[in-house]
Protein backbone atom coordinates (compact mmCIF):
# COMPACT_ATOMS: atom_id res chain seq x y z
CA UNK A 1 0.00 0.00 0.00
CA UNK A 2 1.27 3.42 -0.90
CA UNK A 3 1.09 6.48 1.31
CA UNK A 4 -1.25 8.03 -1.24
CA UNK A 5 -3.69 5.12 -0.86
CA UNK A 6 -3.48 5.30 2.96
CA UNK A 7 -4.14 9.06 2.98
CA UNK A 8 -7.13 8.59 0.68
CA UNK A 9 -8.46 5.74 2.81
CA UNK A 10 -8.05 7.74 6.02
CA UNK A 11 -9.72 10.76 4.42
CA UNK A 12 -12.61 8.61 3.13
CA UNK A 13 -13.21 6.96 6.52
CA UNK A 14 -12.97 10.29 8.36
CA UNK A 15 -15.34 12.04 5.96
CA UNK A 16 -17.79 9.11 6.06
CA UNK A 17 -17.92 9.15 9.87
CA UNK A 18 -18.29 12.94 9.92
CA UNK A 19 -21.14 12.83 7.37
CA UNK A 20 -22.97 10.06 9.24
CA UNK A 21 -22.74 11.94 12.55
CA UNK A 22 -23.78 15.19 10.85
CA UNK A 23 -26.80 13.55 9.21
CA UNK A 24 -27.80 12.03 12.54
CA UNK A 25 -27.60 15.47 14.15
CA UNK A 26 -30.10 16.76 11.57
CA UNK A 27 -32.64 14.12 12.71
CA UNK A 28 -33.63 13.30 9.10
CA UNK A 29 -33.22 9.52 9.34
CA UNK A 30 -36.44 7.92 10.56
CA UNK A 31 -36.28 6.09 13.86
CA UNK A 32 -37.73 2.60 14.25
CA UNK A 33 -41.36 2.42 15.42
CA UNK A 34 -40.32 0.43 18.49
CA UNK A 35 -37.24 1.37 20.48
CA UNK A 36 -34.90 -1.63 20.93
CA UNK A 37 -34.67 -2.80 24.54
CA UNK A 38 -30.88 -2.32 24.59
CA UNK A 39 -31.01 1.39 23.63
CA UNK A 40 -31.09 2.79 27.21
CA UNK A 41 -27.86 0.90 28.02
CA UNK A 42 -25.86 2.41 25.15
CA UNK A 43 -24.85 5.67 26.91
CA UNK A 44 -23.45 3.75 29.88
CA UNK A 45 -21.68 1.36 27.51
CA UNK A 46 -20.20 4.36 25.67
CA UNK A 47 -18.93 5.83 28.93
CA UNK A 48 -17.41 2.49 29.94
CA UNK A 49 -15.71 2.16 26.55
CA UNK A 50 -14.39 5.73 26.75
CA UNK A 51 -13.17 5.29 30.32
CA UNK A 52 -11.47 2.00 29.45
CA UNK A 53 -9.77 3.64 26.46
CA UNK A 54 -8.52 6.46 28.71
CA UNK A 55 -6.87 3.91 31.00
CA UNK A 56 -5.51 1.92 28.06
CA UNK A 57 -3.95 5.03 26.52
CA UNK A 58 -2.15 5.77 29.78
CA UNK A 59 -0.98 2.16 30.05
CA UNK A 60 0.22 2.35 26.45
CA UNK A 61 2.22 5.46 27.31
CA UNK A 62 3.75 3.63 30.27
CA UNK A 63 4.83 0.70 28.07
CA UNK A 64 6.39 2.87 25.37
CA UNK A 65 8.30 4.82 28.04
CA UNK A 66 9.65 1.43 29.20
CA UNK A 67 10.50 0.64 25.54
CA UNK A 68 8.15 -2.37 25.55
CA UNK A 69 6.96 -1.99 21.96
CA UNK A 70 5.04 -5.27 21.86
CA UNK A 71 2.83 -4.36 24.84
CA UNK A 72 2.51 -0.79 23.56
CA UNK A 73 1.17 -2.11 20.24
CA UNK A 74 -1.17 -4.62 21.88
CA UNK A 75 -2.65 -2.04 24.24
CA UNK A 76 -3.11 0.47 21.41
CA UNK A 77 -4.78 -2.12 19.20
CA UNK A 78 -7.17 -2.91 22.05
CA UNK A 79 -7.86 0.82 22.59
CA UNK A 80 -8.48 1.19 18.85
CA UNK A 81 -10.91 -1.74 18.81
CA UNK A 82 -12.79 -0.39 21.85
CA UNK A 83 -12.91 3.10 20.32
CA UNK A 84 -14.29 1.58 17.11
CA UNK A 85 -16.97 -0.24 19.14
CA UNK A 86 -17.70 3.07 20.86
CA UNK A 87 -18.17 4.78 17.51
CA UNK A 88 -20.66 2.13 16.35
CA UNK A 89 -22.54 2.33 19.67
CA UNK A 90 -22.49 6.14 19.59
CA UNK A 91 -23.95 6.25 16.08
CA UNK A 92 -26.58 3.66 16.99
CA UNK A 93 -27.58 5.58 20.12
CA UNK A 94 -27.84 8.92 18.34
CA UNK A 95 -29.98 7.33 15.67
CA UNK A 96 -32.33 5.57 18.11
CA UNK A 97 -32.56 7.88 21.11
CA UNK A 98 -34.68 10.96 21.53
CA UNK A 99 -32.76 14.21 21.91
CA UNK A 100 -31.70 14.99 25.46
CA UNK A 101 -31.13 18.56 26.59
CA UNK A 102 -28.91 19.46 29.50
CA UNK A 103 -31.11 20.72 32.33
CA UNK A 104 -34.39 19.30 30.98
CA UNK A 105 -35.58 17.87 34.28
CA UNK A 106 -39.10 16.92 33.18
CA UNK A 107 -38.04 15.46 29.82
CA UNK A 108 -40.41 17.52 27.67
CA UNK A 109 -37.62 18.59 25.31
CA UNK A 110 -37.94 22.23 26.34
CA UNK A 111 -35.97 24.19 28.89
CA UNK A 112 -38.16 26.32 31.11
CA UNK A 113 -36.67 29.33 32.89
CA UNK A 114 -36.80 27.31 36.13
CA UNK A 115 -34.86 24.43 34.53
CA UNK A 116 -32.27 26.83 33.12
CA UNK A 117 -31.90 28.43 36.55
CA UNK A 118 -31.60 25.01 38.22
CA UNK A 119 -28.83 23.98 35.83
CA UNK A 120 -26.99 27.21 36.61
CA UNK A 121 -23.49 27.85 35.36
CA UNK A 122 -22.77 24.11 35.03
CA UNK A 123 -24.86 24.29 31.85
CA UNK A 124 -22.22 26.54 30.24
CA UNK A 125 -19.41 24.28 31.43
CA UNK A 126 -21.26 21.27 29.98
CA UNK A 127 -21.68 22.90 26.57
CA UNK A 128 -18.05 24.08 26.40
CA UNK A 129 -16.93 20.56 27.30
CA UNK A 130 -19.35 18.99 24.81
CA UNK A 131 -18.37 21.30 21.95
CA UNK A 132 -14.63 20.80 22.47
CA UNK A 133 -15.22 17.06 22.83
CA UNK A 134 -17.13 16.88 19.52
CA UNK A 135 -14.68 19.05 17.56
CA UNK A 136 -11.62 17.22 18.85
CA UNK A 137 -13.25 13.82 18.26
CA UNK A 138 -13.63 14.77 14.59
CA UNK A 139 -10.04 16.07 14.44
CA UNK A 140 -8.47 13.08 16.15
CA UNK A 141 -9.94 10.32 13.97
CA UNK A 142 -7.60 10.83 10.99
CA UNK A 143 -4.67 11.38 13.36
CA UNK A 144 -5.39 8.05 15.08
CA UNK A 145 -5.76 6.19 11.80
CA UNK A 146 -2.54 7.63 10.38
CA UNK A 147 -0.56 7.08 13.59
CA UNK A 148 -1.77 3.46 13.72
CA UNK A 149 -0.65 2.89 10.17
CA UNK A 150 2.76 4.47 10.83
CA UNK A 151 3.18 2.53 14.07
CA UNK A 152 2.22 -0.82 12.58
CA UNK A 153 4.61 -0.18 9.68
CA UNK A 154 7.34 0.66 12.24
CA UNK A 155 7.81 4.10 10.72
CA UNK A 156 8.81 5.29 14.16
CA UNK A 157 9.72 8.92 13.46
CA UNK A 158 6.53 9.58 11.46
CA UNK A 159 4.53 7.75 14.13
CA UNK A 160 6.05 9.89 16.89
CA UNK A 161 5.27 13.13 15.04
CA UNK A 162 1.62 12.12 14.68
CA UNK A 163 1.26 10.76 18.20
CA UNK A 164 2.58 14.00 19.65
CA UNK A 165 -0.83 15.42 18.62
CA UNK A 166 -3.02 12.32 18.49
CA UNK A 167 -2.30 11.04 22.01
CA UNK A 168 -3.31 14.11 24.06
CA UNK A 169 -6.33 14.79 21.86
CA UNK A 170 -7.50 11.16 21.98
CA UNK A 171 -7.01 11.10 25.75
CA UNK A 172 -8.96 14.37 26.11
CA UNK A 173 -11.79 12.99 23.97
CA UNK A 174 -12.05 9.76 25.95
CA UNK A 175 -11.93 11.48 29.34
CA UNK A 176 -14.39 14.21 28.38
CA UNK A 177 -16.68 11.56 26.91
CA UNK A 178 -17.05 10.08 30.38
CA UNK A 179 -17.56 13.51 31.96
CA UNK A 180 -20.19 14.47 29.36
CA UNK A 181 -22.03 11.21 30.07
CA UNK A 182 -21.96 11.80 33.83
CA UNK A 183 -23.30 15.32 33.35
CA UNK A 184 -26.07 14.50 30.85
CA UNK A 185 -27.24 11.13 32.21
CA UNK A 186 -29.56 12.59 34.89
CA UNK A 187 -31.57 14.13 32.05
CA UNK A 188 -32.16 10.94 30.06
CA UNK A 189 -35.88 10.11 29.91
CA UNK A 190 -36.26 6.82 28.08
Amino acid sequence: MTDKFIFRFVAAVSIFVFVVVFILSLKVIPKPAVMPAFMPFLPKLNAILNGTCSVLLLISLYYIKKLNIIMHKRINILAFILSSLFLVSYILFHWLAPETRYGDINGDGLLSPAEIAAAGSTRYFYYVLLITHIILAAVVLPLILLSFYRGLQMQVQKHKRLVRWAFPIWLYVTVTGVIVYLMISPYYHF
